[in-house]
């Protein structure tokens, strides 16, 4: 199944793809499946970041042919950041490529988003926290994160999270491949095969750290071939069994 947040009339309304329809849902699907008996058409329709999550966890060097890219061993253990909520936006939304970087780099990732209340999880009880998997971009100020030593402002900016179409609810994100396009141009293409740290393998390390939420996102890292973005570039996140994310660069 297919779940999105798309804007209807006045507000935005969770709901699932039914064939070209989305039937709206009284509320975020891991809270409740009752429908409103609301429906809007898929062609043309706002579709939104389909989560709205108090916190993003991400993941730095989780695939080997990224690490070797970027001449660093891969860890012992995950290497984890945040992005905060307010740079989160949904497809089709524009990447805003702010006046402090000179170099703003595109990331695909594959993304996973709890469905319930996730804490000091083990690996036998992560799967029961997921509630299903959507792509992302971890947009980042490449130039800004090497001058700064750390991270949190070069992944920090509105709109370095943009995330969707939707959430996929049934698919073993074990092996699939992942692919990202500038303007059709293939810049990169992996499979989730080659993360050192598989999804859930992430979930219960970062879950032993801090309590997760549902709607809370935890992206599982690029693969190599991150680049720069220019302004009117259109990056696409393709995964396999989702579908593709796509979204424009443009000055602020």
């Amino acid at each position: 199944m297919r779940y999105v947040r798309v804007w209807s009339g006045d507000r935005p309304s969770y709901g699932y793809v039914d064939g070209g329809e989305i039937r709206l849902l009284a509320g975020a699907p891991w809270e409740t499946r009752r429908q409103t008996g609301g429906r809007v058409a898929l062609d043309g329709a706002e579709l939104l970041a389909p989560c709205e999550p108090s916190k993003v966890l991400a993941v730095g060097l989780n695939y080997r042919d990224h690490a070797v890219e970027f001449g660093q061993p891969l860890p012992d253990e995950p290497i984890l950041f945040m992005k905060p909520a307010t740079a989160v936006v949904g497809p089709d939304a524009r990447i805003l490529l702010p006046p402090q970087s000179a170099q703003v780099d595109y990331e695909a990732e594959l993304a996973l988003v709890v469905g319930r209340v996730a804490r000091k999880l083990k690996l036998s009880e992560a799967a029961g926290c997921v509630f299903g998997y959507t792509c992302a971009n971890d947009v980042t100020a490449r130039d800004l994160q090497r001058k700064d030593g750390q991270w949190t402002r070069a992944k920090s900016f509105d709109t370095f999270c943009p995330i969707g179409p939707w959430i996929v609810d049934d698919l073993n994100p074990r092996d699939l491949e992942i692919a990202c396009r500038v303007n059709g141009v293939t810049r990169q293409r992996s499979r989730t095969g080659n993360l050192a740290f598989g999804p859930l393998e992430l979930l219960c390390f970062i879950s032993s750290v801090m309590t997760l939420m549902p709607g809370d996102v935890i992206m599982t890292g690029t693969p190599s071939g991150v680049g720069p973005l220019a302004p009117g570039d259109v990056v696409e996140v393709e995964i396999e069994g989702i579908g593709t994310l796509r979204n424009a660069a443009e000055a602020p």
